[in-house]
């Protein structure tokens, strides 16, 4: 990130030069707050409709006061920390940003490791019968219920894969479509060869294809390798390039993911929020029990590539209002 920092043209240190004046730090707490509302969102979110919470527009009620609070102490920081850090280029914060994403993609491609090969053994021990002998006979009725096993299997799962996030700095892309396809590759062995075929076989295809489908669609962006009208997007000059990012993370990318946001997550029985509530099964009999945690993938999906098109945003600002510490080059130094 040194690289790219904001350095100072006053030999006192007075700070770097700014050509965008009061312009900079508004960009710069616009793409921060969105972020800071999306996730005082999500926690409200989480507050309504899992805690039994009032909601931030009751104003009567102590629990729906502080729910009101978490957005205006969300805005709030943001403005102090944009405030206070006025030497901060939108670069440094654009790597900021896609750091945030990298660490949630990171945590929930371990998460999702471990939860597609942990459902997977249980899922095979039930179908066998022997899920009783291994566990106990009352572990083994617990966890062949889907609220039991995502509490007490999947949750701290999630948890572990978080924690593994902050040390291990790999995604792992390629190792999940590897996974992928041995586990389809496993499936038509076991077909063919052995005549023995479950439903949880299919659903961890299906689970960790979901994952690697939505999980990269920020690293994707990163490395512009999503579609679009590239015929015209190579010719432009790097400043036509960096309009063109803006304009479309600003009208068109944030949008569309406060749409995915809020669509799945208004009310209790929506898209996203239902199936997470209610541990949500498939009716296959013996299947394993993860399609609750596919609607919390479109969840992920949604909020990190919100994440990235802010970081989007701020670095082609940078490029535009020429900023002092821009660098042409700035994707090919983010890691993610």
């Amino acid at each position: 990130m040194s690289s790219l920092a904001a350095t100072s043209d006053n030999p006192n240190g007075g700070g770097v030069s700014r050509p965008g004046g009061p312009v900079i730090p508004l960009l710069r707490i616009f793409a921060l707050a969105v972020v800071a509302i999306t996730f005082s969102y999500l926690l409200n979110n989480y507050l309504d409709f899992w805690r039994g919470w009032p909601g931030a527009g009751n104003s009567y009620d102590l629990y729906g006061l502080i729910q009101l609070a978490i957005y205006l102490v969300a805005v709030a920081g943001v403005v102090i920390y944009v405030s206070r850090t006025p030497e901060c280029s939108m670069h440094a914060d654009a790597e900021r940003l896609s750091a945030l994403t990298a660490y949630i993609v990171r945590s929930v491609f371990w998460a999702t490791l471990f939860i597609g090969l942990a459902d997977m053994v249980l899922s095979f021990l039930r179908v066998e019968g022997l899920l009783g002998d291994v566990v106990g006979h009352d572990l083994a009725q617990d966890l062949s219920q889907p609220r039991p096993r995502g509490l007490y299997v999947h949750y701290p799962l999630i948890a572990l894969g978080f924690a593994i996030g902050l040390v291990v700095r790999s995604l792992g892309f390629y190792w999940l479509a590897y996974l992928v396809v041995v586990a389809e590759i496993e499936i038509v062995i076991a077909r063919f060869i052995f005549s023995y075929e479950q439903a949880f076989m299919a659903d961890l295809v299906r689970f960790w294809y979901g994952a690697l489908f939505l999980f990269a669609s920020a690293y994707t962006l990163v490395e512009e390798g999503h579609v679009r009208v590239d015929i015209l997007y190579s010719g432009f000059s790097e400043r036509g390039k960096a309009w063109t990012n803006a304009l479309g993370s600003l009208l068109l990318g944030l949008p569309l993911c406060w749409v995915i946001i809020a669509m799945g997550t208004w009310g209790r029985s929506d898209m996203i929020n239902g199936p997470l509530i209610n541990f949500e099964v498939t009716q296959q009999g013996y299947g394993m029990y993860v399609k609750y945690l596919l609607a919390g993938f479109l969840l992920i999906f949604a909020l990190t590539m919100l994440i990235q098109f802010m970081s989007y945003l701020l670095s082609s600002a940078a490029v535009l209002l020429r900023e002092k510490g821009w660098h042409p080059d700035f994707r090919e130094h983010t890691q993610i």
